[in-house]
């Protein structure tokens, strides 16, 4: 079933994590320190909205190189949907030519702090780690027959890197709702 983004509020710092990534060692929010922006996407492998904007993301990726740190965090239950499980997850990030650090949040903690509701959702920062866009890729949508882009997020990273206000006015993103584990979903 389709969701979409909460929308929290622009300006809410983002939330500390420090994760396992997909092929050992972890990742914190501290690591990304010293980045003047800094994208944490909410993903999955199974998610038919995430596969469709997937290359387009590595694309995006490769780029902004060193002026965007990213990582991409699935907080699935991995157990009933064995699709998002580490190995799955690394088959997509060779798949989409992932450059970045691949994060598994598996008590879900980290994704019910940054209010993520759906796969793909995307939470851009500023340097100071103060959220400055929160939405949608680009308008492409399974079976809509637009281009995948990335041109709502590229304006936003664009705006941000060139210190220029990135516009207040956001798409949400829409995707699948995140997969909670059985009595995990936030109230």
């Amino acid at each position: 079933m389709a969701a979409n983004s909460f929308m929290v509020p622009l300006g809410t710092p983002a939330p500390a994590f420090d994760l396992t990534a997909i092929n050992g060692g972890s990742v914190s929010l501290a690591d990304l320190k010293g980045s003047p922006a800094t994208l944490v996407a909410f993903l999955s492998n199974h998610c038919p909205y995430v596969r469709h904007i997937e290359s387009g993301l590595g694309v995006l990726a490769a780029d902004y190189g060193a002026r965007l740190s990213i990582v991409a965090i699935c907080s699935n239950d991995s157990v009933n949907y064995p699709d998002d499980d580490p190995t799955h997850l690394a088959e997509q990030a060779a798949r989409a030519r992932f450059t970045f650090p691949y994060l598994l949040d598996d008590t879900q903690e980290v994704a019910k702090a940054y209010r993520a509701a759906c796969t793909p959702d995307f939470f851009l920062y500023d340097a100071q780690f103060r959220l400055v866009y929160r939405g949608e890729f680009d308008g492409s949508r399974p079976g809509n027959s637009l281009p995948v882009t990335g041109s709502s997020l590229r304006a936003a990273v664009d705006a941000l890197l060139d210190g220029d206000p990135v516009p207040e006015e956001q798409t949400p993103s829409l995707g699948c709702g995140i997969k909670w584990k059985p009595g995990n979903a936030p109230a």
